[in-house]
């Protein structure tokens, strides 16, 4: 059964929020969540890509809360890679428009499986519209 959960595990900025807000609202999108997962491995330095997607296929293994009044889904397994994480929206005029995962447990995590690091105490993962990610210093 979807688990619901009081304490938000991670931050979605406002500004995240009101860009998932309105690309629901454009593809008129009623009853789906934002769900963020681990995609595997690969993003450079940090071992960890994340993804990003709404969904309305919501599974056992899942645990959801609300964020802004977003409802956020996450599995299982992602929820240990994003604990205390903060997602954001930028638009940057040299890099575009997307979403920020910083997220210093999955730092952490690819660290104790002998993964390198990326020259910070954090570990950034900036996917613009879903689809390119890179690892940022």
């Amino acid at each position: 059964m979807l688990q619901e959960i009081e304490t938000k595990p991670f931050t979605l900025t406002p500004e995240a929020s009101q860009a998932v807000k309105n690309i629901l609202e454009e593809r008129k999108l009623e009853g789906y969540a934002l769900r963020v997962y681990v995609a595997g491995g690969g993003c450079g330095c940090s071992g960890v890509n994340f993804g990003m997607a709404l969904d309305n296929n919501f599974r056992d293994v899942d645990m959801t809360f609300d964020a802004n009044g977003i409802q956020v889904v996450v599995d299982n397994v992602s929820i240990d890679y994003l604990r205390e994480a903060t997602i954001d929206f930028i638009n940057d005029p040299q890099r575009g428009a997307g979403f920020s995962v910083n997220s210093p447990n999955a730092r952490a995590k690819s660290q104790e499986k002998g993964s390198c690091g990326c020259g910070s105490s954090e570990s950034e993962s900036c996917c613009s519209d879903g689809d390119s990610c890179s690892c940022g210093s």
